[in-house]
């Protein structure tokens, strides 16, 4: 009852002149109030002594080492206890049992389940901490986009393009993250999450996003979430599980619709005076205001967005996948031709010849080219460079006999023209030699050799010998084909295009030139 006395302000009003009696009369205990007095008597104090002491103070000096008292309970370190309560799975009722184990084994007395809460509590309380009893480090990040918008400017035109923001939280250190975007497709959308990742340093199990369309496909009332292909290769990636929030719920993820209400704050509105033409420039900008924002002091607990994930989430965080993730597109239903390839943007990709004839999907990224029968991945190639056209990319194991089905060049155009014949192969070179490059060649020599696959070899090689004794030094297919049609190669003689008849009688009246001279008389 002593410790609940208002001990300076009993002083204050008998220096006033007010007795004993007269102060308990305004609703202090007589005995409180005595022994007030009284030892203030025993100890010398005054107001003047006091006057400008609080009121614990006061207490303290007349009544010296009253209600302190050390707790028979033994104390864990509650520094530890709040670092733990971080990680997955650890509750309070876990640290407890440990706590409990440990003092047995020392021959020290616990407290009970409710101290040991209410003390880690008050321990939160004097260290300006927030408690660990909600979100946990490195489990859950949220996404959302930001419902306002930025604006690019072009120098020159002064024409205005919107710019929308792409925002991610993670719960448990409030740190944050922002990416400038031209549009909310799904290339784009992907992106901001991989640019997410990286920001982090680390990758968490959990991702919960809006239900947008371009990652979530269905988010019914009962049943599975389906999410898009992309958005969910993404994630198994990055070995998370995509979690959606309830459709019409943000409170599902409070931490981001917080976040985003500060970005309009902190990076909107900071930077509404500048102007920015490029996307690279704006995004400086926009993460300059975005590490401000993490470093910025908390107003309720001690240190920062950016100390607490650094010191205590951070470390705590899935490593990064060795290989970036490369955003792909998905073609479906391409059939695989009869030459064993299927064709994207006028390129060619080979497949294994087993599969052709069949309709295949092709996932494709920036840089690479699979091809997918179901959910079996056939074969893959490096794409063909921006602009190329006409290019055959194939593997030899993915056609029968490998080497035999490789693309034709002059030197094996010169062997085929050796399994024809001597005259055929005579033809073949001098095609060559009359082109600077022996690529240019390549067309007129393999439509000769193409003869071959109407005509015998034996038929062809003869023709080549026909076309040799003409007075055309480098006979083509033009040359050769008249030969074979007419069957010339089997008489064993050339024909020429035009053979006058034999001579005969004149027939008819024939004017002499003395007609023609006129009368020279």
């Amino acid at each position: 009852m002593v410790r609940r006395i208002k001990a300076k302000l009993v002083l204050r009003l008998r220096a006033e002149g007010l007795t004993g009696r007269q102060i308990a009369a305004l609703g202090m205990s007589r005995h409180s109030v005595s022994a007030v007095l009284n030892a203030a008597d025993r100890e010398g104090v005054g107001w003047d002594d006091v006057a400008e002491l609080d009121e614990a103070d006061v207490y303290a000096r007349l009544f010296p080492g009253r209600g302190e008292h050390e707790s028979v309970h033994a104390q864990p370190d509650w520094d530890k206890v709040h670092r733990e309560l971080a990680r997955v799975g650890v509750t309070l009722k876990l640290l407890h049992g440990e706590y409990v184990d440990a003092c047995r084994a020392k021959g020290e007395t616990a407290m009970g389940y409710d101290r040991f809460c209410k003390t880690y509590q008050r321990h939160v309380l004097v260290i300006g901490a927030a408690s660990r009893v909600g979100h946990k480090a490195g489990q859950t990040v949220e996404v959302d986009w930001s419902g306002k918008t930025m604006q690019l400017s072009d120098p020159v035109t002064g024409q205005a393009t919107r710019v929308y923001l792409f925002v991610a939280t993670l719960p448990f250190s409030r740190y944050s993250f922002v990416e400038p975007t031209l549009d909310m497709k799904q290339d784009t959308w992907l992106r901001a999450n991989t640019a997410m990742f990286d920001w982090f340093g680390g990758s968490v199990p959990r991702i919960v996003p809006d239900n947008l369309k371009a990652g979530v496909i269905k988010h019914p009332a009962e049943g599975e979430v389906v999410l898009n292909d992309a958005y969910r290769e993404l994630a198994a990636h990055y070995s998370a599980a995509v979690l959606p929030g309830r459709v019409k719920k943000p409170k599902d993820k409070p931490s981001v619709e917080g976040t985003v209400g500060n970005v309009a704050t902190v990076v909107i509105a900071a930077l509404r005076n500048q102007r920015f033409a490029t996307l690279p420039e704006l995004r400086a900008a926009v993460y300059e205001r975005v590490a401000a924002y993490n470093a910025k002091p908390f107003q309720k607990r001690a240190g920062s967005r950016l100390s607490v994930f650094e010191g205590e989430e951070k470390p705590l965080l899935r490593p990064l996948p060795q290989v970036p993730f490369e955003i792909s597109q998905w073609l479906y239903g391409r059939k695989v031709q009869k030459n064993g390839h299927v064709v994207f943007e006028r390129n060619f990709y080979s497949v294994p010849y087993e599969n052709i004839g069949r309709s295949v999907d092709l996932p494709i990224t920036d840089t690479m080219l699979e091809v997918f029968a179901g959910d079996q991945r056939l074969t893959s190639h490096l794409l063909a460079p921006a602009g190329v056209v006409n290019e055959y990319r194939t593997h030899d194991s993915d056609l029968p006999d490998g080497p035999r089905y490789q693309q034709m060049d002059p030197q094996r155009a010169r062997e085929w023209a050796a399994r024809v014949g001597e005259h055929t192969t005579t033809i073949v070179n001098r095609i060559f030699e009359s082109v600077p490059v022996d690529e240019q060649g390549l067309g007129a020599a393999l439509a000769v050799l193409r003869l071959t696959r109407r005509y015998s070899a034996a038929r062809v090689e003869a023709a080549a010998g026909i076309a040799l004794e003409s007075r055309v030094r480098s006979p083509r297919y033009a040359h050769l084909r008249p030969i074979l049609e007419s069957h010339q190669d089997q008489t064993g003689r050339r024909q020429p295009r035009f053979e006058p008849s034999a001579p005969e009688e004149p027939a008819g009246y024939v004017r002499g030139a003395d007609y023609y001279a006129g009368d020279a008389r």
